[in-house]
């Protein structure tokens, strides 16, 4: 089996922990830099960065959180804001108020982590592990698996690793050759124990296993995903989501169950 170089690694740069700065702060998009939708990017970035530290995303469902958003503000130790059209002039009729913004939240450690223990959670802490994503794809007559050395299956790759970025999350998908003459029906009915061996000779950590299915009855894909953690294989699911929501419940899940908090 070839190396880490044979995977078409994306997301964090492999081989890198998250540093306190990176893992801290939490990003949205707004319009324009006035205050109220400032208040609003404030709401966003606080529930952001708590999944992010804890990689738990039930805390979202928490009753708590209700009045922890309120008082969003009050955690931010600095922001800043980007100009997504920064270069571009502003157009007739259009002030500096009605152009999206990256606005970046940024938080001291102490405060974050005593909202989590407040939300009866904590950091998850240490390198985030690189994961290889084993994945079939299927519309109507088509069918293949996703793979890092064809062009077909691009935008899913790039997708894929768009959902990492929130949870500073590291995703990489095999070449064919590497997939153990595992075709997609093969590979949906392959147990994780020899998709993790896979994955482990390939430089990942373990393997993150898939389908998704498009389904006209549920006016989008119907996604299924799997991963093991010690000793224990989990499974989960989404339905008529877009294949961006897909990869998004991928990540999210995965993060879930590595960073110990269970069942996504």
């Amino acid at each position: 089996m070839a190396g880490l170089a044979g995977l078409l690694c994306l997301g964090v740069p492999s081989g890198l922990a998250a540093t306190a700065a990176e893992l801290y702060q939490a990003q949205t998009i707004v319009t324009g830099t006035g205050e109220v939708n400032r208040q609003i990017g404030f709401k966003d970035c606080l529930e952001k960065v708590l999944v992010r530290v804890s990689g738990d995303q039930r805390l979202l469902q928490r009753p708590e959180m209700l009045a922890l958003r309120d008082k969003a503000a009050d955690f931010v130790a600095s922001f800043r804001y980007h100009d997504r059209l920064e270069g571009i002039p502003i157009h007739d009729e259009q002030g500096t108020h009605d152009r999206p913004h990256d606005l970046t939240c940024l938080y001291k450690p102490a405060v974050v982590d005593k909202l989590l223990a407040q939300l009866g959670s904590k950091p998850w802490p240490g390198e985030r592990p690189p994961i290889a994503v084993f994945l079939t794809a299927e519309q109507g007559t088509k069918h293949f698996v996703l793979t890092a050395d064809e062009d077909r299956g691009k935008t899913m790759r790039e997708s894929f690793a768009n959902a990492t970025v929130p949870l500073l999350m590291r995703v990489s998908f095999p070449k064919t050759e590497q997939l153990d003459d595992l075709d997609d029906k093969a590979l949906r009915a392959a147990d994780m124990a020899r998709l993790d061996r896979l994955a482990r000779q390939a430089g990942a950590d373990r393997a993150l296993a898939g389908s998704i299915v498009w389904s006209d009855k549920e006016l989008g894909w119907i996604a299924d995903w799997r991963l093991s953690n010690r000793g224990k294989t989990y499974q989960w699911q989404a339905r008529g989501v877009s294949f961006d929501e897909a990869f998004r419940v991928a990540v999210r899940g995965a993060a879930q169950i590595l960073s110990g908090n269970g069942q996504p």
